[in-house]
């Protein structure tokens, strides 16, 4: 059992060693093989966000708020690539960090408390994705005849539940990764190619509407749809915070090595971080192409209509978008790819969440994040709790929009934790020689003032001042 222990521990990507150090590769053909951790980033955003949030926004605004989902999936990648950064030099994870930012209050980090916030609001929005898969695969194979009567629906959660568990138990970082990539790249694919076929349908969008999409203004009584889709969108506060965790599970951490103030780390230091870099930039086109495909067609189909996802129903209005510009026969493709894609969120939620649990733990003192061997017996204890508690959510509340959007406003809201947590470990742990150049750095701060404004508001409209 020793031996088990010591061999887990040699080649534990969160222990950095010398023996674990490897030469970066220098452009873009050689970096590919070494991406990763973007795709399990992208299987995450593109099913919550995209498929209900951005498209219940299109159904609800029309194309006015274009420029939003564009702007909402840009903005805050700087953010992200920051913490990612600091990742790569330390081999930490975000909530480790997190945990370092003062002040203190009754011993614990402030971000993380407001992560735990976050955590119980996000139990909404994973009980809506599960939820919502439930709901396509009761539609496609109802059980008892009526495909949302609540035994088909229970059937179908409990399944899900179960295989999720099943197939995600060993948590291993390979199987997650492909996995994510197969499932997000096939719809999102299939969705972009649609979107860009609408105008040879009969609900044909031009120039005009999306010049209109262009003209930075928020229709009266979309303000919180708005404000859920920005907080949801692209990356939110979630995903820059477990990109962390994959980021090191890749490897990148491990093959920089410790810092020993050496030049050589340092140069394999900033090429690792390149990778990453290119990393999340593949990641940024799949989310964004994916998000504005969604919307547009929300807003040229379900718009027109009136049409607008809403409870249980929300799988069959969202099927209208294939149905009313390819025919009936298109139903099945799109609850396929529904299932695709909402399975896509579930794959790489269910791990992802169950590090930051742990993680979580390790910062209160329940064990020891450098221990693998207790580190991998927690997450495991997490990917069994955490689909069996969405799933006794969603039954409980039957609304999948709602619980979603009420999670994209308070992850609006944690944003703010992360920005200023992003800037104390970039002025107090991260290497300067590591901090990239001064374009970046105006990057960061754009991002940075969006998303601390849209948290501001969002809280300021939670608690009742506006």
């Amino acid at each position: 059992m020793s031996e088990s222990i010591e061999r887990s521990a040699v080649t534990d990507p969160y222990t950095l060693t010398a023996d674990g150090i490897k030469e970066p590769p220098v452009g873009w053909r050689a970096s590919m093989r070494y991406f990763g951790p973007g795709l399990i980033l992208s299987a995450s955003i593109v099913g919550s966000g995209e498929l209900i949030a951005t498209t219940a926004l299109g159904a609800q605004a029309g194309f006015v708020l274009l420029w939003l989902v564009i702007v909402s999936t840009l903005v805050k990648v700087a953010v992200q690539i920051e913490l990612a950064r600091w990742t790569i030099a330390t081999g930490q994870p975000a909530l480790t960090g997190y945990a370092k930012v003062p002040p203190k209050l009754f011993g614990v980090g402030w971000v993380n408390l407001l992560w735990a916030v976050l955590a119980l609001s996000k139990l909404l929005q994973l009980g809506g994705i599960i939820g919502g898969t439930a709901v396509a695969f009761s539609i496609l194979l109802p059980i008892g005849g009526d495909p949302l009567a609540f035994v088909s629906l229970l059937f179908w959660t409990t399944v899900l539940a179960i295989a999720s568990i099943a197939l995600l138990y060993s948590n291993r970082y390979s199987l997650i990764e492909r996995g994510a990539a197969l499932l997000v790249v096939t719809f999102t694919a299939i969705t972009v190619l649609i979107a860009l076929g609408l105008p040879a349908t009969p609900f044909a969008y031009g120039l005009d509407d999306l010049g209109s999409g262009l003209a930075f203004l928020i229709p009266a009584g979309a303000l919180g749809a708005a404000l859920a889709m920005f907080g949801i969108t692209g990356v939110g506060a979630d995903e820059i915070t477990f990109y962390t965790y994959w980021c090191v599970e890749k490897g990148y951490a491990r093959w920089v090595g410790p810092n020993d103030g050496s030049e050589a780390w340092v140069r394999r230091a900033n090429g690792w971080i390149r990778v990453m870099y290119k990393d999340a930039m593949v990641s940024w086109v799949i989310y964004t192409f994916g998000t504005i495909a969604f919307y547009l067609m929300g807003a040229a189909v379900l718009h027109p209509q009136g049409l607008a996802p809403q409870g249980n129903t929300m799988i069959t209005t969202l099927s209208r978008m294939y149905t009313d510009t390819l025919g009936e026969w298109a139903s099945v493709v799109f609850l396929l790819g529904a299932i695709a894609v909402l399975g896509s969120t579930m794959w790489a939620a269910i791990p992802s969440w169950a590090r930051m649990y742990t993680n979580l733990l390790a910062t209160f003192g329940v064990l020891d994040w450098q221990d693998p061997v207790a580190r991998l017996k927690w997450i495991r204890i997490f990917t069994v709790a955490l689909p069996l508690l969405w799933a006794v959510i969603y039954l409980t509340i039957q609304s999948p929009v709602i619980m979603v959007q009420i999670a994209g406003v308070m992850t609006g809201i944690f944003l703010i934790g992360v920005v200023w947590a992003v800037y104390w470990l970039r002025r107090n742990e991260t290497d300067p020689r590591l901090h990239g150049g001064r374009a970046f750095a105006v990057c960061l701060a754009v991002s940075s003032t969006a998303i601390a404004l849209l948290g501001a508001y969002s809280l300021a409209d939670v608690i009742g001042f506006i």
